[in-house]
C-alpha cells in the first residue's frame, strides 16, 4: 500500500472480525498470491488508499535483483503469523470483559489520559475484540456503570479507574 489504511476481516456464518489491519508499506493478498486460490479474508479500506498491483513475474525479478527484498517481505509475513498467533491465543483464552479492558487501556495509553474514541464504530470495535456489537455495548455499559469508565459524549471515552481496568485485563 502506498498510502490510506485497510481492514482486513472475515465473516464466516455472518459474523464479521478483524484479522489485521494495513497501512502504507503493508501488503495484501499474499496468500493467493503465492499459493493461488481464493482470498481466505476480504480487504476494506478504512479511507481513501492507494495501492501498488503486482504480478508474479516482477516481484520474482524484484527477489532475483535484491534478495534482501525478498527476507524483508518475509519478515514482514512472519511478524503478521506472530500477530495472528498472538490474537487466536488472546480470543480462545480471554474473556471479552478481559480483552476490552485491554483494548480501552490502550486507546487511553494512546490518548495520554485524554477522553479518545475506543474505535470508529461500535461494530468495528466489537471486530476488534472478538465478539458481537451487543455484547461490546453491555460490556462497555457495565464499565461506566462500575466507574471504570466515563462516556464524555457519543463514542467517546475517559478512563475513570485504570488499576482496575488493568486488573480486569490481566486476571
Amino acid at each position: 500500500m502506498l498510502r490510506g489504511e485497510v481492514r482486513v476481516v472475515r465473516a464466516p456464518a455472518g459474523r464479521q472480525y478483524k484479522v489485521h489491519t494495513e497501512g502504507p508499506g503493508g501488503t495484501l493478498g499474499e496468500v493467493s498470491f503465492f499459493a493461488g486460490g481464493r482470498y481466505p479474508a476480504t480487504a476494506v479500506a478504512v479511507e481513501s488508499t492507494i495501492c501498488l498491483w503486482l504480478d508474479r513475474t516482477t516481484l520474482a525479478r524484484a527477489f532475483a535483483a535484491d534478495p534482501e527484498l525478498a527476507l524483508r517481505w518475509l519478515g514482514a509475513l512472519a511478524s503478521r503469523v506472530r500477530a495472528l498467533v498472538e490474537r487466536l491465543d488472546q480470543q480462545t483464552s480471554r474473556t471479552v470483559e478481559q480483552r476490552l479492558a485491554a483494548l480501552v487501556l490502550e486507546r487511553h495509553r494512546a490518548a495520554r489520559g485524554q477522553p479518545f474514541a475506543i474505535g470508529a464504530t461500535q461494530s468495528e470495535v466489537a471486530e476488534d475484540v472478538g465478539t458481537v456489537r451487543e455484547v461490546l455495548v453491555r460490556t462497555l455499559r457495565r464499565f461506566v456503570t462500575a466507574g471504570l469508565l466515563e462516556r464524555t459524549r457519543r463514542g467517546v471515552y475517559r478512563v475513570r479507574d485504570a488499576k482496575a481496568l488493568g486488573h480486569i485485563a490481566s486476571t
